[in-house]
């Protein structure tokens, strides 16, 4: 082939990853879907040599070998030094002549946002928090779980609800119909009895993610433990907002606040409700939205705003994915 195109853009998650070929103008020559990124658990050349499968149909898809730039918005990405060493796994392959890794976070952000300015949360299996204004500046958290101070996301909230549902049924906590209603998911007639088949591996451990929609459910019919675990999730949530807002100097200004992830794009009535109500409570200019977009969007308006493209161009790469 031997031509080159503009921009490769990748959002890598836990779960599943995107990547598009884009030109100048923002058309998007090609996209391509690959599994999921995890470095922690594969090491950093297994998890890029994932990536490179989904970038070898896309580039093979757009008629080009290469790329001017690669815009990366990678999950565990958390830390400077991670970025570091990641931007230079991708810059090994020769996949593009420069390479930008940022968390993928930031790739939510971007796609909920016209210009490079707001603050996003997001809360899927785990929780993050970012924020950017159009001068550079950006606002995060290490986000590694309890060792950082992180406090819920969907494994989290598993996790919580479980430990109370524990305790509900052998008397050490408060009631809470969690101890029926947890068990019950995998048709099991008590807590006691999940808590063996979980420790025993009858049930695998990453299962425990399907208890998170049970936890809210249990709210929703009004189990007093369950909503005060779903409160919870809300003042976590705009806590890290509120702190980001505030070191970019955003708390006194109009300012998106983008909700994203699997939890939050659900919609729970309580959880949405209660982190509006908090946030025009304590940071009355924040202008909170559920990002809708697919977060590899974010990736390619990031690799456009680095490359100085025209408003036109982000349009429509906007469109493309929003169509």
């Amino acid at each position: 082939m031997g031509l080159t195109a503009n921009l490769l853009a990748v959002d890598a998650g836990n779960s599943k990853t995107d990547v598009a070929v884009v030109a100048a103008d923002g058309e998007v020559l090609a996209t391509a879907r690959g599994g999921a990124f995890r470095p922690p658990a594969v090491g950093v050349e297994r998890a890029v040599d994932a990536l490179g499968e989904a970038v070898t149909r896309a580039f093979a898809a757009a008629g080009v070998s290469s790329a001017e730039h690669v815009s990366a918005c990678l999950a565990n990405a958390d830390l400077p030094v991670e970025e570091e060493q990641l931007a230079a796994a991708l810059l090994a392959r020769g996949w593009g002549a420069g390479v930008e890794v940022r968390n993928d976070t930031f790739a939510v952000l971007r796609a909920g946002v016209d210009e490079p300015l707001g603050v996003a949360v997001v809360c899927g299996a785990g929780v993050n928090c970012v924020g950017m204004r159009p001068d550079g500046r950006t606002a995060r958290f290490p986000a590694i779980g309890r060792l950082s101070g992180d406090w819920g996301g969907g494994w989290g909230l598993a996790e919580e609800a479980l430990w109370h549902a524990a305790r509900a049924e052998d008397g050490r906590g408060r009631p809470s119909e969690l101890a029926r209603t947890l068990p019950a998911h995998f048709g099991l007639g008590s807590m006691y009895a999940l808590i063996e088949a979980l420790h025993l591996r009858h049930i695998e451990p990453v299962r425990r993610h399907e208890l998170t929609p049970v936890l809210f459910a249990t709210a929703a019919d009004g189990d007093p433990l369950a909503r005060a675990v779903v409160d919870r999730q809300a003042d976590e949530v705009v806590a890290m907002a509120t702190v980001a807002l505030t070191r970019l100097d955003l708390f006194a200004v109009r300012t998106p606040v983008l909700l994203g992830g699997s939890v939050l794009a659900a919609r729970h009535p309580q959880l949405d409700d209660r982190i509006r109500e908090l946030l025009a409570d304590v940071a009355p200019e924040a202008v909170p939205r559920v990002v809708t977009a697919r977060p590899v969007l974010g990736a390619v308006l990031l690799g456009l705003d680095r490359a100085g493209a025209a408003p036109e161009a982000h349009a429509r790469a906007r469109e493309h994915f929003t169509v």
